[in-house]
């Protein structure tokens, strides 16, 4: 324990709330605990999650355990998700639809090339905002009448 890093032990990070910590360390417990197991590296391991917890249970031993502690010192070992605007994706082309086994698709060609799953996805939440898209172009490649069309009664 003297080498590692208390938060590195208990897989949390360094800021992580005090409730965050307790979890790590009933759930780490539990699957390392020596009764529930027959291995002999169980023991240690929890011998070595209880002296982790010991020094970051409460809020006053964490606050000297943290000015103690080496600054950097299990920084580097602890993984942080990427920041959140990394994941956003450009904005699709418009006309271009963005998912499903047509994702890269424009609609004139599903048109021309699918129009019964332009039909489906007229009708589907995932094409709301294709509607007007979606009308126009089986509007100009089938005879067939629209949707609000046949709601309206009318025929070609």
């Amino acid at each position: 324990m003297a080498d590692r890093d208390a938060y590195e032990i208990l897989h949390v990070h360094p800021q992580a709330h005090q409730l965050v910590i307790q979890a790590a360390y009933r759930v780490l417990a539990a699957l390392y605990h020596p009764d529930s197991t027959d291995r002999l590296s169980s023991t240690r391991r929890m011998a070595e999650l209880n002296a982790a917890y010991a020094l970051v249970r409460t809020a006053d031993r964490r606050a000297l355990y943290d000015r103690e502690r080496k600054p950097g010192i299990a920084a580097a070992s602890i993984i942080t998700p990427p920041p959140r605007t990394a994941a956003r994706q450009q904005a699709p082309t418009p006309g271009t639809l963005d998912f499903g086994r047509y994702k890269g698709w424009t609609i004139a060609r599903l048109a021309r090339e699918d129009p019964d799953y332009l039909r489906w996805l007229r009708r589907h939440s995932a094409g709301l905002r294709f509607r007007t898209e979606i009308d126009a172009a089986l509007a100009s490649t089938s005879t067939e009448p629209t949707y609000s069309e046949r709601l309206r009664g009318r025929k070609r």
